[in-house]
Order: C-alpha cells, then structure tokens, then sequence
C-alpha cells in the first residue's frame, strides 16, 4: 500500500451561499490523500501503473471551477471522480479550504475533510 499526497492546490473558485461570494470569488487552498497499491509501479517504474498525480490535479481544478453553495458538495465530486476515474485507489481523503471566509471574523480558513472508500 502506498500513499500520494497533493499539498496545497490553490485555486480561484464561486463557492458559497452569499451573493458575493457567486460574483467576487474566493482563493480555495486543497489537499489530497490518496491511497493505493503501488507495489507494482515501484517495481516497473512506469506510470500507467500507477496513479498519476497531473490526473489528481486535473480533477480538482475541474470540480473546482463547477459552483456549489457548499464546500462539502465539492469535496463530494472530487471524490466521486477520483474513484469513478483511477481504479487503483482503494481510499481518498480531501481537505477544501476557503480561505479568509465572509463570516464576520478574522479567520485565516474554513475547512472541509471528506472520505471515500472503494
């Protein structure tokens, strides 16, 4: 079993449930774990064996760039895709941050953790 860490994905995206926040945007931070057999790759040293990261990347920025009122439904088709997509990963984790949120605070970011199991 291994483990692929993606950290810090930046990306500008229209989530939220103010009008705002579907007009101005927000900077989103995501990180993302994913687990996987790659006893198989680390031997052959070839990519199609394994799960490329870009294809990770790929498909956070493209769910992402699709609006939801809530991170969480984000978070959701991230997972969704990624297990749908690469059938080595047996588990996925994703963490999607807004960072400095309208909630009327001095708060750095708002943080959502989601799983998916195979």
């Amino acid at each position: 079993m291994g483990l692929i860490k993606l950290k810090n994905i930046k990306v500008y995206a229209y989530h939220g449930c103010l009008v705002e926040e579907k007009k101005i945007g927000s900077d989103y931070r995501v990180d993302l774990r994913v687990k996987a057999d790659l006893s198989k790759s680390a031997l052959s040293d070839v990519l199609a064996e394994t799960v490329d990261y870009v294809h990770l990347n790929r498909i956070v920025k493209e769910e992402m760039a699709i609006r939801s009122k809530l991170l969480e439904h984000a978070a959701e088709r991230i997972l969704v895709r990624i297990l749908d997509e690469i059938p080595l990963v047996d588990k996925a984790v994703v963490d999607v941050s807004k960072i400095n949120p309208p909630i009327g605070g001095n708060v750095e970011m708002v943080t959502i953790t989601k799983s998916k199991i195979r």
